[in-house]
């Protein structure tokens, strides 16, 4: 079928919409019309250092739309079906079977490998010649894409699709980073570091469960929205001169948990120096870092890295809503809509911190045409 989608062509080159083949679902494969996708930071930073060889591409790995086809080996799902679409998992493995599919061993060439497990590719430009994809086993950026059920979640019909877009990554890694991995109880204290779509995500869970959020940004209107949603204190680190002290004095030596979103090394040091003696640190954001180990000795510190929040999407997404529902985590503050031809424009939004979390809406308006 034909399809729109926005394209990827160069290592760090714009995103630019073009019609596109899409083959028809496999018999493990259910076809998508997608009505919402959230921009999240890793499309922008993987657009930079995707490998030439593996593009062009289409990115987008928080999708949501309407079941419109499946194959013959799907069992959970039937045209119609309102979806979330989230990270793909095999299933099998030791992890997965151990209940971790967001460490599943199969998890890189099933996510970011740029096609299927097969080698192959659902995507062509119209006269035939390979395009990539199968990005989170979806590439969102699209009019339809193909999933899987390991990563496709039902959810029900009424929730607006520009709110179940970022379900299934950057919402599920926050509130999963403090509800499943640190589970702090009532009245415990967090800092978290980069009050982006994740970090505010995180914000809203702790908030929820009683805790004391303090949030660490430089850019104000992230910080005052951090206050709307319940944070107790906020600090700009580009005019706190020590930032750990601040976190400490706010604290009364230091919180029990800390959450970095930023991968930056100066903001993990950051972390490192306020937290209070046995605390935890967790790490979400991607990058390279480098610490001194000796406080993380002597104050006998935990480091655990996070990937997805350790969300298993078919139980985390359920009752990311039911939390919506009842109010306690409005999400609609966090985004942006923008129509699905301005991709680009949301993605220079996100990429300056203009805008918290972009959402693309109503990419299958502008096609597609199977005549």
């Amino acid at each position: 079928m034909r399809i729109r989608a926005a394209l990827v062509e160069v290592p760090g080159g714009p995103f630019g919409v073009q019609e596109l083949e899409l083959e028809a679902p496999r018999a493990d494969e259910i076809l998508v019309r997608i009505t919402a996708a959230g921009i999240c930071h890793t499309d922008l930073s993987m657009r930079r250092v995707w490998p030439p060889q593996r593009l062009p591409m289409v990115f987008g790995h928080e999708g949501a739309g309407v079941v419109e086809a499946v194959g013959d080996a799907v069992s959970g799902f039937v045209p119609g079906d309102t979806v979330c679409l989230t990270y793909r998992s095999c299933g099998g493995c030791a992890q997965c079977a151990m209940g971790e599919p967001a460490y599943c061993e199969d998890a890189g060439a099933l996510n970011a490998g740029g096609c299927r497990p097969d080698g192959s590719s659902p995507l062509s430009r119209r006269d035939g010649a390979p395009v990539y994809g199968n990005f989170f086993g979806q590439s969102a950026f699209a009019s339809h894409c193909l999933t899987t059920e390991s990563n496709t979640v039902k959810i029900p019909a009424d929730i607006p699709a520009a709110v179940a877009a970022p379900l299934g990554c950057g919402v599920q890694t926050g509130v999963g980073t403090v509800r499943t991995v640190l589970c702090p109880s009532p009245g415990a204290t967090l800092a978290v570091f980069g009050a982006g779509g994740v970090g505010l995500s995180a914000v809203m869970a702790a908030v929820a469960d009683d805790c004391t959020v303090i949030a660490v940004d430089p850019i104000a209107a992230r910080r005052s929205l951090a206050m709307e949603l319940g944070a107790s204190a906020v600090i700009d680190p580009t005019t706190e001169g020590d930032v750990a002290a601040a976190l400490r004095d706010l604290t009364h030596g230091g919180p029990r948990y800390a959450i970095d979103t930023t991968g930056k090394p100066a903001v993990v040091s950051q972390a490192i120096g306020a937290l209070r003696k046995r605390g935890t640190l967790a790490l979400v954001g991607i990058g390279t870092a480098q610490f001194d180990t000796l406080p993380v000795l002597t104050k006998g510190l935990t480091l655990r890295g996070v990937t997805e929040g350790d969300a298993v999407p078919a139980k985390a997404i359920p009752e990311l809503i039911d939390l919506y529902r009842q109010g306690r985590l409005p999400l609609e503050k966090l985004i942006t809509e923008f129509p699905f031809t301005d991709i680009e424009a949301a993605a220079e939004a996100a990429a300056t911190g203009r805008v918290v979390k972009p959402v693309l809406v109503g990419p299958a308006a502008d096609g597609p045409d199977n005549g």
